[in-house]
């Protein structure tokens, strides 16, 4: 590229040298907190979070940005379905506990 010419289409610079940039949200403690509720998307939010915290260290503005999108998608993911699935069984629990308070209470009157 020449100086004085405009960027290609689609092109992002970073800020200038020397310019305040906004902080970059790593979603590392929310990635930690989704382990606990589906562990197996939690392990790629921990290691884009982990990516993001290397590339802030590291001044790769850009890099850092993406690993935390990525981080905050795995996350996100992690969240959704471990809800859903917590959900889900205590569903199946409470109909349980119908079923089984329904058959103990007509055994009883026989």
């Amino acid at each position: 590229m020449q100086p004085g010419m405009p960027p290609p289409p689609g092109y992002q610079q970073g800020p200038p040298p020397g310019a305040p940039q906004e902080p970059i949200n790593s979603h590392m403690g929310w990635s930690i907190g989704a382990i606990f509720l589906f562990w197996p998307l939690a392990i790629p939010a921990i290691m884009a979070a982990s990516r993001c915290n290397a590339a802030i260290a590291a001044g790769d503005y850009m890099g850092a940005t993406a690993a935390s999108e990525d981080a905050k998608k795995w996350a996100k993911l992690a969240t959704i379905i471990g809800c859903c699935w917590i959900g889900l069984w205590c569903v199946i629990g409470v109909i349980w506990i119908i079923v089984v308070a329904a058959a103990t209470s007509s055994a009883a009157t026989y």
